[in-house]
């Protein structure tokens, strides 16, 4: 029996994976804010067949209670085989940029917490010898743009630090997953004007567990984000500058 923890579990992508894999029979541990919607959450998968679907409340900012939390849960779950952390803000770009306060707290979410539990668990993964830890990050982390830099920088680091670890773990047999999606339809977005560019939570979730059973290293969702983002990348920074993004 597969165990899979899955951390920041209300959000749209992490909602859509969990029930992909509880109808494989996994059992399932989710951790969040929002302890109304984690049980609803964990009764509608036991529903779709997880073998077994428990919950606990979890501020990704409170660092100290990482290590304890995830005790916790692994212990709950009687083991450990697979990681997904989702949890994440898409902050004000233009009130980042009037408040340091504003943009460390949401560097803090986005990046440090993130790297906070990626810490434990990658030691955890190490001396068990398998696993996978899969991390949903953005397209965003792959060329700052003026329309969403701070939340481009902590995407961008925190594909450095997974690609570190991958180069790490690797080695122990554990799978590092870099989530890499485009533009999603889910209530993060929901103010934002939408087009043929943008995906489903299913979409990007299909994807994401492919990738997992295919031990990929780093998915692009949908698929065409990797060509777009080639293209961005491949831009000069002399014209690059120039242009409203």
């Amino acid at each position: 029996m597969q165990k899979l923890l899955i951390i920041g579990a209300t959000s749209a992508i992490a909602e859509a994976t969990a029930r992909r894999f509880a109808l494989r029979g996994y059992r399932l541990h989710l951790l969040g804010r929002n302890g109304e919607r984690l049980a609803s959450l964990a009764d509608d998968l036991r529903v779709r067949g997880a073998s077994a679907a428990n919950h606990a409340f979890f501020d990704a900012n409170d660092l100290d209670s990482h290590p304890a939390v995830l005790d916790a849960a692994i212990a709950e779950l009687g083991g450990l085989d697979m990681v997904l952390i989702a949890h994440g803000t898409l902050g004000d770009q233009k009130a980042c940029e009037q408040s340091v306060e504003l943009t460390m707290q949401e560097l803090k979410t986005n990046v440090l917490s993130v790297i906070g539990l990626l810490t434990t668990l990658a030691n955890h993964f190490e001396a068990q010898g398998h696993g996978s830890i899969a991390v949903i990050g953005s397209v965003a982390g792959d060329r700052g743009r003026q329309s969403n830099y701070v939340y481009g920088t902590a995407k961008g680091a925190l594909a450095l630090f997974l690609q570190g670890m991958r180069n790490r773990l690797s080695k122990r047999g554990v799978q590092v997953l870099t989530i890499k999606p485009g533009f999603v339809d889910t209530p993060m977005t929901a103010s934002f004007p939408k087009g043929p560019l943008w995906a489903t939570p299913d979409k990007v979730a299909e994807d994401i567990e492919k990738a997992i059973d295919k031990r990929r290293d780093v998915l692009y969702t949908p698929g065409f984000w990797r060509l777009i983002m080639l293209i961005i990348k491949s831009v000069p920074e002399a014209i690059f500058k120039r242009l409203s993004l």
